[in-house]
């Protein structure tokens, strides 16, 4: 794990615990999923480049799905 993996994880991250309580207090599932896997998925990619562009897209995705 490089210098730019662990900032960009910490970053998702912190995305995700804003996505995953905002989820939790409005009772949205997609901001919520969305938010647990923003937290959980650096874990598991060791890519950095992987890693930005399923950030990207999970961080998008509550804003085109509505459910």
């Amino acid at each position: 794990m490089n210098t730019s993996s662990i900032f960009w994880g910490f970053l998702f991250g912190a995305f995700g615990l804003g996505f995953f309580v905002y989820g939790k207090k409005q009772r949205a599932v997609v901001p919520l999923v969305c938010g647990l896997a923003l937290m959980v998925f650096p874990y598991f990619i060791a890519n950095t480049i992987l890693l930005v562009v399923i950030g990207v897209a999970l961080i998008a995705i509550p804003w085109f799905v509505k459910i």
